[in-house]
């Protein structure tokens, strides 16, 4: 154990942790960063997990991923393999990937293609639906098949987005709302006839937490990305007050060929902290996607759009994604934690599913903008964490002007955080 473990490990007990959790949260100013065991504690990284990331709704893929019977991914929520897999009748499936045998991991791999599941450890075997089919006649006359399936995640897709839920019971509040709207605004993308172009899964040494942080303020982006404000504007939202009059023009003129394309782009944002989010804005003048030089990344475009000059609709669904749909492709985002002071982040770009790399895109063009941009934010966030472990840290307070979306999300955070505690 080194000195930072033996510094960070304040409470003796899980439950002491709660206890002086709820009592942090509830002295914390609004517009104040969080007290220093909030990002670093390993109890309380524990009851993050069992309150957020074991109880909320979280993003883990998109449904194109998938596209036919039996392909499957996996990923891992805290030491909780999950196993997400598209059945014989199209639907999508979450199952905790834990065989009811002993326990084994059912499917090893990143991703792949099954006809069945089965377990490498015994070959108890699985249908997609997660009935177990085959356990050997060594489990004797008295074994009841019906018992033993495999235990289901809460799922739930929309607008080709995939949810899931460790809870026992699904999550309450208007989810199901911000469900409809995410169908709604996402039809023009057509996600079932796109296709996973790029990947990139990126280890990074902080608290969730603070990775989310880094995500929701842009105060930062003019010191730290270059490549992304060469097509980005900093602002979302035409109330925001450092949004200049050219931008609010800007904006009107996009707004009415979106009107007359039938794009949605009313801004929606649902719960606490508008802690669920859809807001579409433009790129800059002159640029049409997130790239380089801000030209086409794809040169076929996504399902029923025609203006190359879509901007960009950038979608937040706290705790663990944020998104920006595009003309001809789009980008989501995955934040997991893995301890106290550990993340990973994963991006994933997505092209229309008939596009063939090298003639119509060239995935190292799609990736180089959010490559360089996740990794400065990289860099920001693990120095961030080694100032905040110095007993020399207190909190800091936000800018009013340029961090309200951390406001905001630490407020989601605190509500959602003392909400669970007490059930």
């Amino acid at each position: 154990m080194n000195q930072n473990d033996l510094l960070n490990m304040r409470y003796a007990t899980i439950t002491e942790a709660r206890e002086e959790m709820s009592k942090l949260l509830e002295a914390r100013p609004a517009n104040y960063s969080l007290d220093a065991p909030l990002y670093n504690d390993p109890h309380m990284f524990r009851v993050d997990v069992e309150e957020i990331f074991q109880k909320e709704w979280l993003f883990v893929g998109m449904t194109s991923e998938i596209p036919n019977r039996g392909d499957y991914f996996t990923v891992e929520i805290a030491q909780n393999p999950i196993l997400v897999v598209r059945d014989a009748d199209g639907s999508v499936n979450a199952f905790h990937n834990t065989c009811r045998h002993r326990g084994s991991r059912v499917c090893l791999e990143h991703r792949g293609k099954v006809a069945n599941l089965v377990c490498p450890y015994h070959q108890w075997t699985y249908d997609l639906k997660g009935n177990l089919l085959f356990a050997g006649t060594e489990m004797g006359d008295s074994f009841d098949k019906s018992q033993h399936g495999l235990k289901k995640a809460h799922c739930k897709t929309a607008g080709g987005f995939i949810f899931i839920s460790l809870g026992k019971e699904e999550p309450q509040g208007d989810f199901d709302e911000f469900l409809a709207t995410l169908e709604e605004y996402m039809a023009p993308y057509d996600v079932e006839n796109t296709k996973l172009a790029a990947e990139s899964n990126m280890y990074e040494k902080a608290n969730w937490k603070l990775v989310l942080e880094n995500n929701r303020e842009c105060y930062h982006c003019a010191g730290s990305h270059p490549e992304l404000l060469n097509t980005i504007l900093e602002w979302d939202d035409t109330n925001d007050p450092r949004a200049p009059q050219d931008f609010l023009d800007h904006y009107a003129d996009q707004a009415a060929k979106w009107d007359a394309e039938g794009i949605p782009h009313e801004h929606k944002s649902y719960g606490p902290g508008k802690r669920n989010r859809i807001v579409r804005m433009p790129l800059k003048k002159g640029t049409k996607v997130m790239t380089i030089d801000g030209e086409a990344g794809c040169k076929k475009m996504l399902g029923s759009i025609k203006n190359p000059e879509l901007g960009s609709m950038r979608i937040l669904h706290l705790p663990n994604s944020w998104n920006h749909m595009q003309s001809d492709h789009f980008i989501v985002f995955r934040v997991l934690p893995i301890s106290a002071q550990e993340s990973m982040v994963t991006t994933k770009w997505f092209v229309h599913k008939d596009a063939v790399e090298g003639e119509d895109y060239d995935p190292e063009r799609l990736r180089q903008v959010w490559d360089a941009t996740n990794d400065q934010d990289r860099i920001l966030g693990e120095q961030n964490q080694l100032g905040i472990n110095s007993v020399g840290y207190q909190p800091g307070q936000y800018s009013e002007t340029y961090e309200f979306g951390v406001m905001n999300f630490l407020e989601w955070y605190t509500d959602t955080i003392q909400k669970n505690l007490k059930k």
